[in-house]
């Protein structure tokens, strides 16, 4: 059985194999303390092997994404003897929650309403799969406060494109999101939060009918284009796919397939109705 951690700024629910994730610091529009820091990284490593999750879903509680860091907390460690140091290793703890939420195995929603900025949309941008209603906010503010997204960039980059990601970083542009549909920040824009919500099922629905081990392999092998030379690139998703076909998955998927029948792990979800 799953074990997630206790948390005080996160409400954690599984559900048909399905973890959501929602930030719950209302007050402070979901700003990402280190607190909250600290346990979304604890709730992410907790099922990062744990196969029954077939999903994860981000959001924000109260109709807002995520508003970026905790400025407020930022303040207080200025205010105190807060060195280089220090300072560095706030920002490399930010870079592994952002490539933990990149590299999980599972495939991770992020689901964008009100506001996702600075961070907010840095920790969009690490998803499988962003839905946003089309009027949420989005904006890259750091440079405007006199800092730089500095852990954040490589992902921005990733959805955006280099050229856009150096507009979009190095003037706060505001945008909504339409316009984040535009750029490739957003794959899904709707009206609503109820509309939203049903791109999320529909999203749900279709990843269950994937095997679990075949897609963390298939997210391995699509992150490595992006590092490997060619005949680096060949052997890996060799290596891969022979992993999967030689795997439980692999010979229960074709043989479902010829015996034309559902493979085990997508019979027993009850999102999967058809």
């Amino acid at each position: 059985m799953t074990s997630l951690p206790e948390t005080e700024t996160l409400i954690l629910e599984i559900q048909d194999g399905w973890l959501t994730i929602s930030l719950n610091r209302p007050e402070s529009r979901n700003a990402l303390s280190d607190e909250m820091a600290t346990e979304l990284f604890a709730a992410l490593s907790s099922v990062t092997n744990d196969r029954t999750i077939r999903g994860i879903t981000l959001r924000g509680k109260n109709g807002i994404f995520c508003a970026g860091g905790d400025l407020k907390g930022f303040q207080k460690s200025l205010a105190g003897n807060f060195s280089f140091d220090d300072a560095k290793t706030m920002s490399q703890k930010a870079g592994e929650l952002f490539a933990l939420i990149n590299s999980m195995p599972q495939v991770v929603i992020a689901m964008v309403e009100g506001a996702a900025i600075a961070g907010g949309l840095g920790m969009a941008c690490c998803a499988d799969f962003v839905v946003a209603v089309e009027d949420a906010k989005f904006s890259l503010t750091e440079t405007m406060l006199g800092i730089s997204p500095a852990q954040i960039a490589p992902f921005v980059i990733q959805r955006t494109g280099q050229m856009a990601a150096r507009r979009l970083m190095l003037t706060g542009a505001r945008f909504d999101g339409s316009e984040a549909h535009k750029l490739g920040i957003v794959d899904i824009v709707v009206k609503t939060a109820k509309e939203g919500n049903a791109a999320e099922q529909d999203i749900r629905k279709n990843v269950i009918r994937c095997a679990p081990g075949a897609n963390a392999i298939t997210k391995e092998i699509v992150r490595a284009t992006a590092y490997m030379n060619t005949d680096a690139m060949i052997d890996f998703a060799a290596d891969g796919f022979a992993k999967c076909m030689l795997g439980d998955e692999g010979r229960e998927g074709i043989l479902s397939f010829i015996e034309k029948r559902k493979p085990d792990w997508a019979q027993t979800n009850s999102l999967d109705e058809e």
